[in-house]
């Protein structure tokens, strides 16, 4: 009988993952001969005998948890005479399309039993790892993924660690992260100090994974208060740590997607309704949900065993509006007004890597911030594009790597309103380039002028003799929607947020468009009104408030909004038109009823007004309306009848949890009512849902069950956010489209 020999290509995130030892003793198992090994495309595999056919059919389905596989190719090639299988060295190479590098993820639970267990040699280490968990991309310098190539390279390994290393039977072959107190990386303080300084009401620096994180006691609000002073961060919300999810199930409402999604090896911070309104008032006031996430790195296990409080607040560590720190002597520079006690470790960040931020709606977990347990899984691209890169935006900036039919995000950025910021995006995007092998022939950016990002991208295309691809803010909102659900036909989009630039020089905002990643027609939009001081007015509620009341025709006198600026001066701006632009926004829309039914006049961060009105929105309220009609072949929503409604409810003292909820209702039955009078006329049978603006989950709620009644098929984001950290993806698609 002739030998059966095949030769298989696995790619996807099958590297750090525990692949090569899976496929090794799947091999033996079915007693083949053949080879595994990692080069810079992914796994290469060889094998020969009975079993190949029960082998390649086993080969996807009891992969590892952690491994993604995107494509498994097989080719028939010549038996050979040998005998066993035998995992080889990694081979490199310079061309063609490259493995995908895993994200960091939280310590499994084997390793968690080892971390307690006395008598096991790793007892208490901090730095605990196997293959099944542990850093990865925040610690690789380079493909193959191999240690060399990792800041571990910094730590040989001792002869018990070795053996363990070069063992195909041990859960840690060619664990990259694995070590140990002998030869691993140290803290620079005992857990028991730490602990200590916690329990004193003191705000500890501690350095993590992807950067450092500023610790306190969540339950001590003068610690709380305290560390929201020194880190200028006004009354924006804390995340908080808890240790398990019993921990969390007492501070905070779970369903079992919450559950599910607070313990998955990605561990991101999940929003949920709060149960403990004293803790609520001090981390997230204003707020109905709290940010609670789950102890993910060994320390965080080994601070709450050895009697660290109960809920930590656990923020990143920055000054508000600058990057998060990665290293020792930057740490000390940035934080040292802020944290009273640092602890510090010797392993090297190569990339910084925030905590993602996650929210489930209508039991669909959707993004706020993708960024640690999530970067840089690649995401599937429904059309190949030429390689480029992509910067995004200015605010919650993430920029993107693309190549073939595959894009890499990088982590959260931030607000790139600063040069420490730029920088961190430049360093960024040229890390996640270098990794994935990606030579951009394209860069691109968002069309506002005014954004560092583009100034960046416009000289980088310069010096690199490359093209500088301009893409409009809404179009890339609604192409990335469409890209995360692998969609290439007409979609219409509801691309609702705070600010973007129009095509007229104007600010969007309300944006009604049709079309795809090729173009789009702007069908309708809200009705603009002029916003007095520009975006400076993002900051005042009460200015956006009383333009609205301008626009409607409404006498502003005896408003909140009235009493709470400079009525003479807004007015005589709104008469002449001078240092106004208009915007059609739906962002400062929901501003500006926060301002009129009294609920926030002034802001310390970005959509506040907008999160503390959706907190309010309880129970259930028959809808405002407001007049949805065409204006020759613009659909215009006139939003004067919400602004009537919330002047007449703020007066007659109706409770304000009833008239938030009528607005959100009242937003949502004009989606409807928009979305069937462009079918009516178009067509189209699917709606997209996107922009910041449909971070709010009543809104969203509301829109997906009225849309669905009525008939169409609804996309909302799953996998990047709806708000500015989704922007890359979608500038990607749509410079892909016109190349």
């Amino acid at each position: 009988m002739v030998a059966i020999r095949r030769a298989v290509r696995v790619t996807g995130v099958v590297q750090g993952v525990g692949f090569r030892p899976y496929v090794y003793a799947l091999a033996r198992e079915l007693d083949l001969s053949g080879h595994v090994g990692n080069d810079v495309h992914g796994v290469f595999i060889e094998v020969q005998g009975d079993g190949v056919e029960e082998f390649l059919a086993r080969l996807p389905a009891d992969a590892p948890p952690l491994s993604v596989i995107e494509d498994i190719t097989v080719a028939e090639v010549e038996p050979q005479v040998e005998s066993g299988f035998r995992i080889v060295e990694s081979a490199g190479s310079q061309s063609g399309e490259v493995t995908s590098i895993p994200p960091d993820t939280a310590v499994c639970e084997d390793c968690l039993r080892e971390l307690r267990d006395p008598d096991d040699r790793r007892f208490g280490y901090p730095f605990i790892a196997c293959t099944n968990c542990g850093p990865r991309y925040t610690m690789v310098t380079g493909l193959p993924y191999d240690r060399a190539n990792t800041s571990m390279a910094d730590f040989p390994l001792c002869a018990a660690c070795e053996a363990e290393y070069t063992d195909p039977g041990s859960r840690r072959y060619h664990a990259q992260p694995t070590a140990c107190w002998e030869c691993g990386p140290q803290l620079s303080m005992p857990v028991a100090a730490v602990v200590a300084a916690l329990n004193q009401g003191q705000i500890v620096a501690i350095k993590g994974i992807g950067g450092y994180h500023l610790a306190c006691d969540g339950l001590d609000s003068e610690a709380v208060d305290r560390l929201r002073r020194r880190k200028q961060r006004g009354d924006k919300p804390f995340a908080v740590m808890v240790a398990d999810v019993s921990a969390a199930e007492r501070i905070a409402v779970l369903d079992s997607a919450s559950r599910e999604l607070l313990a998955s090896p990605a561990r991101p911070v999940l929003l949920l309704p709060s149960r403990d309104a004293g803790l609520q008032g001090h981390v997230a006031p204003g707020n109905s949900f709290i940010g609670v996430m789950l102890a993910y790195t060994p320390l965080h296990h080994l601070l709450f065993d050895a009697g660290a409080p109960a809920v930590l607040v656990m923020t990143s560590g920055n000054v508000s509006d600058e990057p998060i720190c990665i290293d020792v002597q930057e740490s000390q520079m940035r934080l040292g007004a802020i944290a009273d006690v640092f602890c510090h470790h010797d392993r090297v960040i190569q990339v910084a890597c925030d905590d993602s931020v996650f929210r489930v709606i209508g039991e669909v977990p959707q993004p706020v911030r993708r960024s640690r347990g999530y970067t840089p899984s690649p995401i599937s691209l429904p059309r190949s594009c030429p390689p480029m890169i992509a910067v995004g935006g200015e605010i919650k900036a993430t920029a993107a790597v693309a190549s073939g039919r595959r894009a890499w995000l990088t982590g959260h950025i931030g607000d790139v309103e600063n040069l420490e910021t730029l920088q961190m995006l430049e360093r960024s995007v040229g890390v996640l380039a270098d990794l994935e092998r990606v030579m951009p022939e394209a860069v691109v950016s968002d069309a506002h002028p005014g954004y560092m990002s583009r100034t960046w991208a416009a000289r980088y295309a310069t010096d690199n003799g490359i093209d500088h691809i301009e893409i409009q803010h809404h179009h890339a909102h609604l192409a990335s929607l469409m890209a995360e659900h692998g969609v290439d036909e007409p979609v219409l989009g509801m691309v609702f947020d705070g600010t973007g630039y129009g095509v007229d020089g104007t600010i969007w905002g309300g944006e009604i468009l049709l079309g795809g990643y090729d173009g789009v027609q702007r069908v309708g939009h809200l009705k603009p009104v002029s916003l007095p001081g520009g975006d400076a007015a993002v900051r005042f509620p009460s200015r956006v408030a009383l333009a609205h009341l301008f626009a409607a025709g409404v006498d502003p006198n005896g408003t909140a909004a009235a009493q709470s600026t400079d009525l003479r001066l807004v007015q005589q701006m709104l008469r002449t038109g001078s240092h106004c632009t208009p915007t059609t926004s739906m962002g400062r829309l929901f501003d500006a009823v926060a301002s009129l039914l009294d609920v926030r006049q002034a802001v310390d961060y970005e959509a506040q007004a907008a999160i503390e009105l959706e907190a309010l929105a309880v129970g259930a309220a028959d809808p405002w309306t407001a007049q949805v009609e065409w204006d020759g072949d613009d659909l215009v929503i006139d939003p004067a009848g919400w602004i009537r409604a919330a002047v007449d409810s703020h007066r007659r003292l109706v409770p304000v949890a009833w008239a938030a909820r009528a607005f959100h209702a009242g937003v949502a039955q004009a989606v409807v009512v928009a979305a069937c009078a462009v079918r009516d006329r178009e067509g189209v049978g699917t709606v997209g849902l996107t922009g910041g603006v449909f971070a709010n989950a009543v809104l969203t709620r509301d829109c997906v069950a009225g849309l669905t009644a009525a008939g169409f098929k609804v996309l909302v984001h799953r996998i990047v956010p709806p708000n500015d950290g989704g922007l890359a993806l979608g500038q990607v698609m749509v410079a892909g489209a016109g190349s």
